[in-house]
Order: C-alpha cells, then sequence, then structure tokens
C-alpha cells in the first residue's frame, strides 16, 4: 500500500485546501527550514503571516506583523514583531465580522486561544495553529517538520528528500506546483507523483460562501464542527 506525502510551508491560519492535503496524507512536513516567502513586491507580506477572511461581506487581508530584521533566513528563524497590538486588532476584527455567525462562541474562543500564542516564532505560531485546528476538524495526521530531517537539498530534490525521509512513495502536489517543479524527478527517484485537484466546497450560508478564505471564516460557518476536542490549553 503506498504512503502518501503532503509538504507544505507553515502557513497562517491557511485555506480549507490546505487541509485537504493533510486530510489525504499518511505524513504531513511543515517546510520550515526554506527561505521566508516574500511577496512580488519586495514587502513581507505572503502565506506565512496573512490570509483572506471575510470582511464587510468581502475577502480581504488578516494577519500578523513579521520582524524585517530576521526575514532574510529560513521561516523557523522568522519572528512576529514585537508590537503585541497586532493580536488585540486581530481579534476585534474576527469578532466585529463574525459576530452573526452561527459557530460564533466557540469558535471565538478557540481563535482567541491560538492567536494569544506566547511565541514570536511565525514557525512555531503557524504549526501549533494548524495542528490544534486540524485535531479539532478530526484529522489525526503525523506532522512532521522539515528542520527535524536534516535535509540538504534544494527545490524538486528537496522533495523526494522528505519523502524518502519520512518513508512514503508517493507525493501529494498542490495546483500551483506546475510553474517550479520538475515532475520527471519524481519518476526517475520512484516516487509516485498525484495532484491534488482540491474544489472547494460551499458551507454555511451558500448564499455567502466565498471560496478560498482562511480556515478561520469555515470554523465561524460550517455545520458539524467537533469543538469539543479543543480544550483550550495554550502552548
Amino acid at each position: 500500500m503506498s504512503r502518501i506525502c503532503a509538504i507544505h510551508q507553515p502557513n497562517f491560519f491557511p485555506w480549507m485546501g490546505y487541509f485537504d492535503k493533510i486530510r489525504r496524507a499518511d505524513t504531513f512536513v511543515f517546510l520550515d527550514a526554506v527561505d521566508y516567502p516574500r511577496s512580488g513586491s519586495g514587502g513581507m507580506g505572503s502565506w506565512s503571516n496573512r490570509v483572506k477572511i471575510a470582511v464587510q461581506g468581502e475577502p480581504a487581508w488578516f494577519g500578523c506583523p513579521v520582524d524585517k530584521k530576521t526575514s532574510d533566513g529560513a521561516i523557523m528563524d522568522v519572528c512576529i514583531a514585537a508590537d503585541p497590538r497586532w493580536k488585540k486588532k486581530a481579534l476585534k476584527t474576527i469578532q466585529m465580522n463574525y459576530a452573526k455567525s452561527p459557530n460564533f462562541d466557540r469558535a471565538m474562543s478557540l481563535v482567541t486561544d491560538l492567536i494569544q500564542q506566547d511565541t514570536r516564532s511565525i514557525a512555531d505560531f503557524n504549526i501549533h495553529a494548524v495542528e490544534t485546528i486540524a485535531h479539532v476538524l478530526g484529522l489525526e495526521t503525523p506532522f512532521v517538520r522539515q528542520s527535524a530531517l536534516d535535509t540538504k537539498n534544494a527545490s524538486t530534490s528537496l522533495l523526494i528528500e522528505i519523502c524518502d525521509a519520512v518513508d512514503c512513495d508517493t507525493y501529494l502536489a498542490g495546483g500551483g506546483a506546475g510553474g517550479y517543479q520538475e515532475d520527471d524527478l519524481f519518476e526517475q527517484a520512484g516516487i509516485r507523483l498525484e495532484y491534488q485537484g482540491f474544489t472547494p466546497h460551499p458551507y454555511g450560508d451558500e448564499n455567502q460562501f466565498q471560496p478560498g478564505l482562511s480556515v478561520i471564516d469555515y470554523l465561524f460557518h460550517a455545520e458539524g464542527i467537533e469543538f469539543d476536542r479543543f480544550k483550550g490549553n495554550r502552548s
């Protein structure tokens, strides 16, 4: 039987396609030892520190500030800016825009706990949030950090190296991998390549559903979430 490996940078409250990758994988690896991604304009904004939520009914950026002095290296070395006011602003934004959602009380408790984490490491912050939400969603996929694997390669060779390191023979690629990934190298290495092909499914009020938003939106609106899995224990 094949074993599937999914690999992704530790994103900030990512969209549901990210959690679909976790669901389908036998092992999920956080790519935390690669360079911190920057936006095309040279700014600090990336999926590592921001995502879109619904603000006044429209998709809008939501995230945390990053300390620019730490941003030239690997994701695991990048720090969230020391100013704690961003947390208060973030929670106020969520409260104002999701106050009327069906899961407000329980989702707000969960998200508040995650945002109030006592860490400045962007990797630790994101990984803890992803692992906690995955557990709430009933996903029990084992998680591994790239930084614990002592990898040496880059690009597609790095993905193959990680698959070998976690004893997986299949790599689950996201839909946006085609532009930089060398597919032929997987076959040469004896790794089967599988593309995710995720299609967002409407949840909550279908008239208000917007695909591609943060898992935060899903937590506040979707039915059947087992919030009792969340014990409110902060790391």
